[in-house]
C-alpha cells in the first residue's frame, strides 16, 4: 500500500475551503474537514438547502457533494497554475435516506494517472451508515484552454 501523498503540493483545509467561496458548494455549506495522504473528507448539512419535497436529502445534493469533492481532489493532484479538472461523468447510487444532521463524504482515487481521473466517493450519515456511493470522472485540461 502506497502511503506517499498523492497531492501536488501540501494543501491545507483553509485553502481548500476557500475554493468553495461564491460557488454551489458554499451555498450548500459543503465543508472540507480532513486531508489524508490519498483521500479527502467533507461534510454537508441535511437541511432546507439540501432536502427534496419529502423531507429527505435530495439525490442531487449527494451528487453535488461528490462532484465537488472529486473536482477539488483532482485539482489538488496537479499544478494549479497550469491545469484544472473538469467533470465529464458522474453517477450515484442512493442507498439510504437521510432526513437530518450532516452527511460525510470520503473521496479516494481509483485512477489518477494520465489526464482522466476517476474518484470513488462514499457518503455516510451521522450513524456512519453508507447512504450513497458515487463514481466521478474528471479530465485535466490546461487553464489557458478554458
Amino acid at each position: 500500500m502506497n502511503t506517499m501523498p498523492i497531492w501536488y503540493s501540501s494543501p491545507n483545509l483553509d485553502e481548500i475551503n476557500q475554493l468553495n467561496k461564491n460557488t454551489l458548494g458554499e451555498t450548500l455549506a459543503i465543508e472540507f474537514i480532513e486531508i489524508g495522504h490519498d483521500y479527502l473528507v467533507a461534510t454537508m448539512p441535511v437541511d432546507n438547502r439540501t432536502k427534496q419535497p419529502f423531507g429527505i436529502l435530495h439525490g442531487g445534493a449527494n451528487v453535488v457533494l461528490a462532484e465537488t469533492m472529486g473536482s477539488v481532489a483532482s485539482l489538488l493532484t496537479v499544478n494549479r497554475e497550469l491545469f484544472i479538472g473538469v467533470g465529464i461523468e458522474i453517477n450515484a447510487n442512493h442507498i439510504k435516506a437521510v432526513s437530518s444532521g450532516k452527511v460525510k463524504g470520503i473521496c479516494k482515487p481509483l485512477n489518477i494517472a494520465g489526464k482522466n481521473h476517476i474518484w470513488d466517493i462514499k457518503i455516510y450519515n451521522e450513524a456512519n451508515e453508507l447512504t450513497c456511493v458515487s463514481r466521478f470522472t474528471c479530465t485535466i485540461v490546461a487553464k489557458n484552454r478554458i
